[in-house]
C-alpha cells in the first residue's frame, strides 16, 4: 500500500453493524509512501497513527485539490 498526504484512507467495517471509516492522510512517515500513516478521521475529527490492514484501501487525492 502506498499513499501521499491528502489521500483518503477507507477502512471497511468488519460486519454489517460496523460502519466504514473514512479519513484523510495528514502525514506519511516513509519517503516511499508506505505505512504507517497519521490519519484525521471524518466525523469525530480525531487523529491516529494507522498501520492499515487488509480491510483498508487508499483513494488518491484528486488532481488540483489542496492537501
Amino acid at each position: 500500500m502506498k499513499a501521499a498526504m491528502g489521500d483518503r484512507l477507507i477502512v471497511e467495517g468488519s460486519s454489517d453493524h460496523e460502519p466504514r471509516k473514512i479519513g484523510v492522510i495528514t502525514e506519511v512517515r516513509h519517503p516511499d509512501g508506505s505505512p504507517p500513516y497519521l490519519v484525521r478521521w471524518t466525523g469525530d475529527d480525531h487523529e491516529s497513527l494507522v498501520f492499515p490492514g487488509p480491510d483498508a484501501h487508499v483513494v488518491s487525492r484528486p488532481e488540483g485539490e489542496q492537501a
